[in-house]
């Protein structure tokens, strides 16, 4: 049996469990990790994100066989099950760890990126996603994991709309 090359990109959007949700739902993807990235304290945990202040935003980390899906179409999907139009939260959850980003690890990634909120604004959405630089990815607590699956619950402030 070939062993595949997997990929493993990290897409922030508030409330990680439900971006978590609708991804772990597409086909390519192989796992689905929620956690914490962007600040400057090493092992960040639940409560220091949630207070807001500590630079670190809730993120989902996605590995995926590109031979099955590509990039582009994960980040497709990405804008098309959270609101990318809101700034600093989604729906109710409000704060700068709420925020809309794509953390990226290369020029090729920022290129997609840019091109996709470039075809969204051409269709009048005032984009609010920020593109970032890859950091360290923290693991968040174990009840934060598959949240929506084990409480058999559908997300708050995430669905899915049409916008490619």
């Amino acid at each position: 049996m070939q062993k595949r090359d997997l990929n493993k990109h990290t897409l922030q959007e508030d409330a990680f469990g439900g971006v978590e949700y609708y991804l772990e739902k597409q086909k390519g993807v192989k796992n689905v990790v929620s956690g914490y990235m962007g600040g400057k304290m090493k092992n960040p945990t639940y409560r220091d994100v949630s207070r807001g202040n500590s630079g670190y935003l809730e993120v989902v980390e996605v590995t995926y066989d590109p031979q099955q899906v590509s990039y582009e179409s994960l980040v497709k999907l990405f804008f098309e099950i959270h609101d990318p139009t809101q700034k600093e939260g989604q729906g109710p959850d409000i704060g700068s760890q709420y925020k809309s980003a794509i953390f990226v690890s290369n020029e090729k990634e920022r290129k997609t990126v840019q091109k996709l909120i470039r075809l969204l604004e051409s269709k009048s959405y005032d984009i609010a996603t920020e593109v970032k630089e890859k950091k360290v990815f923290y693991k968040a607590e174990a009840y934060h994991q598959n949240y929506y699956e084990r409480k058999r619950k559908k997300p708050y402030c995430h669905a899915y709309v049409k916008r490619f």
